[in-house]
C-alpha cells in the first residue's frame, strides 16, 4: 500500500459532519478526500443551535471566529405556554453561560456554519473536495478501503485506510457497507413527526409579530399538547428562524417540501391569538420529515469504515444536539485514531464504545423534552409547578453534563467511562 493510501481518509458527505471530520483529520496530519453528491454545497434547513459542547470544538478547529461574524449569542432559553404566553422557565445563556461552560451558545443560519467550515477547509491543502460525486461502490479489505464515486457519468476512485460515512440520514455508505463488508445496514425510519420551518425578516410583519410575543434575543420555545414551536434570531439578528413540530404522515424523503398546512393549523387549536397570527404571517412553511436510524446497528466495520452524525444515529431535534453530536463524533474520531493508530479495528471499536453512552443519554434527554413540551392536563400542571420551583441557575446546572462535555478528558483516559 502506498504511503498516501495508508494514511488517507476518504469522507462521504460535505455537510456539517463531513466538513468537521475533514478539518479534524487534516489538523492531525492526514490527507483527506471528500466526496459530496450535490454539485453545489447548499445548507439544508434554516436555523441551527450550536451549544457550548459544539462551539468549543469549532474554536479548536479554527472555525468559530469566522462563524461569530454572522451568528447570534442568545441571552437565554425561554419556555412559554403557547395558550397564555406565560413564561414557564428561563435558562441563562449569554455571558453567564459562556463563563459557566467555557464556550458560547450560538444560534445561526445553517448556511453560515457551512460557509465557516468551508472557509477553513480551503485554508488546508491536505483536503481535496469533489462535488457532484455519488458514492456507488465500496470495496473494503485487509489493504484498506476503496471508494468508487460517479462524477459526470465517469467513475472516480479514492483509496485510504478509513472511510467515514458522513452522508446523513439517507446514507449511501450505511446502505453499501455492513458487518463483514457489504451486508448493508438498516434504512432510516420515519419518526411520525414533521418539522415546519420558516425564516422571517426581523423588520417584516411576521418578525414584528414574533417580537410582540417572544423574546427576540433568546431561544424561545412555545409549549402545547399538540405541537411546540422554537424561535430564535439568525443572521446577526436580522431574521428569526421558526420551526414547529407536529405529528404527521410520512412525506417524500428529503429535507424540505410542502404538505397540508391544515395539519399545523389543527395542532395549534387553543393557542394564543398572537401565536396563531405569527404562524399565519410566517407562511408558507416548508415541511421536513424527521427520520431516525436504528439505534442498535453498528457504527464501525473492522475493515475501516465509520459512520458519524446522522448516518450513525439520526435523532429527533428535541435536545437541539443533532449538529453538536456530529461535531463531537468527527473531532473525537480524528483524535482517537491519531492518538491510538496501532490497531485500526480496535481503535474504531473503542471510539464507538465511548461514543454510544453519550449519544444514548442525549437521545433520552430529547425524548424527555418532547414528553414535557407536549404534556397536557395534570401532567402539564405538574411540569409547570416543577419549572416554577427551579431557578435559572439550577436549570443551567442540569445541563452541565451536556454543555460542559470536553473530549480531551476522555482521550487522556480511554479506559475511563465517559461523563
Amino acid at each position: 500500500m502506498s504511503e498516501t493510501r495508508s494514511r488517507q481518509v476518504v469522507i462521504a458527505g460535505a455537510g456539517i459532519a463531513g466538513l468537521t471530520a475533514a478539518i479534524a483529520f487534516a489538523e492531525r496530519g492526514y490527507p483527506v478526500r471528500v466526496f459530496e453528491q450535490a454539485k453545489r454545497l447548499e445548507a439544508a434547513g434554516a436555523g441551527i443551535q450550536l451549544p457550548p459542547n459544539a462551539t468549543r470544538i469549532l474554536r479548536r478547529l479554527g472555525v468559530l471566529d469566522t462563524l461569530l461574524a454572522n451568528a447570534v449569542k442568545p441571552e437565554a432559553v425561554v419556555l412559554k405556554d403557547a395558550a397564555s404566553l406565560r413564561q414557564l422557565a428561563r435558562v441563562p445563556l449569554g455571558g453567564a453561560g459562556e463563563e459557566r461552560w467555557g464556550a458560547p451558545y450560538l444560534v445561526a443560519h445553517r448556511a453560515d456554519l457551512q460557509d465557516a467550515l468551508m472557509a477553513r477547509v480551503v485554508q488546508m491543502p491536505g483536503i481535496q473536495l469533489t462535488t457532484g460525486a455519488r458514492v456507488g461502490n465500496i470495496a473494503a479489505g485487509t489493504h484498506g478501503v476503496t471508494v468508487t464515486a460517479e462524477v459526470d457519468g465517469k467513475p472516480v476512485q479514492a483509496a485510504g485506510f478509513l472511510l467515514v460515512g458522513a452522508d446523513g440520514v439517507w446514507s449511501s455508505v450505511r446502505r453499501l457497507a455492513g458487518p463483514g463488508g457489504g451486508a448493508g445496514l438498516a434504512n432510516s425510519q420515519f419518526s411520525g413527526e414533521l418539522a415546519w420551518r420558516a425564516t422571517v425578516s426581523a423588520d417584516s410583519e411576521a418578525g414584528r409579530a414574533y417580537a410582540a410575543i417572544g423574546a427576540p434575543d433568546c431561544v424561545t420555545t412555545f409549549l402545547h399538547p399538540g405541537f411546540h414551536l422554537v424561535a430564535y434570531p439568525v443572521s446577526k439578528g436580522d431574521a428569526f428562524n421558526l420551526v414547529a413540530f407536529t405529528k404527521g404522515e410520512r412525506i417524500d424523503e428529503g429535507w424540505s417540501g410542502h404538505t397540508d398546512p391544515g395539519i399545523l393549523a389543527s395542532a395549534m387549536r387553543g393557542t394564543a391569538a398572537g401565536l396563531a397570527r405569527l404562524v399565519e404571517l410566517a407562511g408558507p412553511w416548508l415541511t421536513w420529515p424527521l427520520h431516525t436510524v436504528e439505534r442498535k446497528q453498528p457504527w464501525t466495520m473492522p475493515a475501516g469504515i465509520a459512520l458519524i452524525g446522522d448516518a450513525a444515529h439520526a435523532m429527533t431535534p428535541f435536545a437541539a444536539q443533532g449538529a453538536a453530536m456530529a461535531i463531537e463524533d468527527a473531532a473525537m474520531l480524528a483524535d482517537f485514531l491519531a492518538d491510538f493508530p496501532g490497531d485500526l479495528t480496535q481503535s474504531l471499536t473503542m471510539w464507538e464504545k465511548l461514543r454510544r453512552p453519550r449519544i444514548e443519554k442525549v437521545l433520552k434527554r430529547g425524548a424527555l423534552n418532547r414528553l414535557a413540551w407536549h404534556a397536557r392536563g395534570p401532567v402539564a400542571l405538574a411540569r409547570n409547578l416543577l419549572l416554577a420551583t427551579r431557578p435559572g441557575e439550577k436549570l443551567a446546572a442540569d445541563l452541565d453534563w451536556l454543555y460542559g462535555w470536553e473530549q480531551q478528558n476522555i482521550m487522556k483516559r480511554p479506559d475511563d467511562p465517559p461523563p
